[in-house]
């Protein structure tokens, strides 16, 4: 048969919660142990209400114990009764919990979130690259008209020196030496160290 707990007062005769945080507050293991009867099914009842996870919500209610057991004589009566006193305990417990718990999520996510970002700045690439193309085309202008012609056809529309020599109707050893010459030209235009 199950016992009736009662949260607003004690249940039988005896010392109230009140008197036995007092003995508590001095060290009194066993009124800990009558306090601990009193209040651990409310605390639980409590603390799962608010954490809903049964493994947790011991955990918790252990936790709030102990602190009811370190924190008695900051108990006073003055102020509220003993039950209120610990479930205010317990509440504040549970909660932080449960704000610890979202904190470790929130944490966990922004990691997540950085492990998607990219080791560089995407931004500066495409400014740099810009540059590089910009710079490219300039030194290309610098070419005459058959060093340009075979250095397009060659490296932008990726043709054979021989497909080059016959579409500009030159023989493939002179587009062989514009291409060379073009390409140191650009070299030294671009002020890349060979």
């Amino acid at each position: 048969m199950k016992q009736a707990v009662h949260i607003g007062g004690p249940a039988s005769a005896g010392p109230d919660l009140q008197e036995l945080l007092g003995r508590v507050a001095r060290g009194n293991q066993e009124a800990f142990a009558q306090v601990y009867d009193m209040v651990c099914g409310p605390v639980l009842g409590l603390v799962r209400s608010v954490l809903r996870d049964p493994a947790q919500s011991e955990e918790v209610t252990q936790e709030v114990l102990l602190e009811v057991w370190r924190s008695a004589p900051r108990f006073q009566a003055s102020r509220g009764s003993g039950m209120t006193w610990v479930l205010t305990l317990a509440h504040r417990r549970a909660v932080d919990r449960v704000r610890s718990a979202q904190a470790s999520s929130d944490r966990e996510h922004r990691a997540a979130l950085l492990d998607r970002t990219p080791p560089f700045d995407e931004v500066t690439e495409q400014v740099e690259s810009r540059l590089e193309r910009e710079q490219v085309r300039r030194c290309v202008r610098t070419l005459t008209e058959l060093q340009r012609q075979s250095v397009t056809l060659a490296y932008y529309q990726g043709l054979a020196y021989r497909e080059v020599a016959e579409l500009l109707s030159v023989p493939l050893g002179t587009v062989k030496t514009r291409l060379r010459d073009g390409l140191i030209r650009l070299r030294d235009c671009l002020g890349v160290n060979a």
